[in-house]
């Protein structure tokens, strides 16, 4: 089998590289997906409570901002330091 591949050597280092690009990829798309969600909803949570409720402004001003808060510690802050797999040994869970 080595003679069919003499050059198997180069081809797992051209393999190796294209995973690490692949993977850096991916986590740049996992932390998009994770300001976008949150984005999403403090925008949707400020523009409810001030346009929907006798909030106001003020009161979707303060709802935008505990959601942004909350969501940055629980979704982006947390999440950046947990591995990519779910089910990885050590990952921790929703709180």
């Amino acid at each position: 089998m080595a003679a069919t591949q003499p050059d198997a050597f180069e081809h797992d280092a051209e393999r190796e590289a294209i995973l690490i690009a692949h993977e850096r990829t991916y986590h740049a798309f996992a932390v998009l997906v994770r300001w976008a969600m949150l984005h999403s909803a403090v925008v949707i949570s400020g523009l409810t409570v001030w346009f929907a409720t006798p909030g106001g402004f003020l009161g979707g001003l303060v709802t935008a901002a505990v959601v942004f808060a909350v969501g940055y510690y629980g979704m982006v802050r947390r999440e950046e330091q947990q591995p990519l797999d779910p089910w990885v040994e050590g990952r921790k869970g929703i709180l």
